[in-house]
């Protein structure tokens, strides 16, 4: 039905139809967001070879999303994405003022070192720090299966699509050696 009701909102084009619906499930997850998640699982994810292993709990309203196929599959992806992409928080908000100000005392010795006006330091300084928390951040990463969308993306099509809210709420990677 709401294909249907897409296709007749944006006169029968395909691709508005798309992008509609795409909103839709994003505001869906926006208003689920505030609900809380005391169920959940937790996976682990071992790389072939055995050198680097994650385990990650992810969360979300009651145990019975938890033990849907989707459900899982955003554990295995997300673990997968940990072991690959190796981020340090799960989200912007995670990162300490002692990693953000290390940070960006960093990057802005290195734009002044450019001998650039500081109204462009400051420029270069927001966009080094939107590139840190890109990397360091599991939600705001590229998803390591399509870059196109971040992790965030992928955790609220499936909040859209199974009605509940879901959240990552920690990981531990392990590395031998470190």
């Amino acid at each position: 039905m709401d294909c249907k009701n897409a296709l007749a909102e944006t006169s029968g084009d395909i691709e508005k139809a798309i992008d509609f619906l795409r909103k839709k499930g994003l505001s869906t997850a926006a208003k689920k967001a505030s609900r809380d998640t005391k169920e959940g699982l937790i996976g682990s994810y071992i790389h072939v070879g055995g050198k680097v292993g994650v385990l990650v709990e992810i969360n979300c309203e009651s145990d019975f999303v938890a033990r849907t196929a989707d459900f899982q599959e955003l554990l295995k992806n997300i673990a997968m994405q940990i072991a690959a992409a190796d981020p340090r928080f799960v989200s912007r908000e995670e990162v300490t003022p002692e990693v953000l100000e290390r940070e960006k005392d960093i990057y802005r010795q290195q734009a002044l070192a450019t001998g650039k006006p500081a109204a462009v330091v400051e420029k270069i300084l927001e966009g080094k720090m939107e590139k840190f928390y890109g990397e360091a951040c599991l939600m705001e990463q590229a998803f390591i299966k399509d870059p196109n969308i971040t992790v965030q993306d992928l955790v609220s099509a499936k909040i859209a699509k199974l009605g509940e809210n879901i959240r990552v709420h920690r990981f531990t990677r392990y590395k031998i050696g470190e």
